[in-house]
């Protein structure tokens, strides 16, 4: 999941003349804007990767926590450095599906995750919410989860505006490293 970054044209043979504009490369986004790996119907074994992640290992599944109910884990495609969703291990849809003991740790668990994020990366504050339903925005709609982003003064600029880009200080594996290791304080 690197993106390259390159002032030098690329060889473009036949289809005009290089401009001068630097380029990101992120082709790790191809997958999600693809849909791979996104869910094919409404049930658990319709390939829904939130039911399949709890089975990785918390490196490779990307897992800061793991509770009864319910786990962190990192968004694959970070909205900013530090993005992760609490995820109930039940594959279940709507909010008021959750069971009182499911709807208390999800809760904790975001409670935490600010907590973390505080201590990890200085976090100024929050978006945190859940999309319910496709038409609502959620990419995996048949499978609940709540986003806490992290945000900081002046985290906005140019690049998701003009170049519908997003640009990340830190690979996914050493963030997970860095939030785990801080979840645990």
């Amino acid at each position: 999941m690197l993106a390259r970054m390159t002032s030098e044209p690329e060889e473009q043979i036949g289809v005009g003349t290089p401009d001068a504009f630097q380029r990101l490369w992120t082709p790790h986004r191809m997958a999600y804007i693809q849909g791979e790996n996104k869910p094919t119907g409404p049930g658990e074994d319709d390939g829904c990767p939130f039911c399949s992640i709890p089975a990785k290992s918390d490196e490779d599944g990307l897992i800061l926590a793991r509770g009864e109910h319910v786990y962190a884990v990192l968004n694959l495609y970070p909205y900013n450095g530090g993005h992760l969703m609490v995820i109930p291990y039940r594959h279940v849809a709507d909010y008021p599906g959750l069971t009182d003991e499911e709807t208390t740790e999800l809760a904790e668990f975001t409670k935490r995750a600010m907590k973390t994020l505080r201590v990890a990366s200085a976090a100024q504050g929050f978006n945190i919410g859940m999309n319910q339903g496709s038409v609502a925005g959620a990419g995996i709609a048949a499978h609940l989860h709540q986003h806490v982003v992290p945000r900081w003064g002046g985290d906005t600029n140019f690049m998701p505006v003009v170049g519908h880009t997003r640009v990340l200080p830190q690979l996914l594996g050493e963030t997970r490293a860095m939030l785990a290791d801080a979840w645990q304080e």
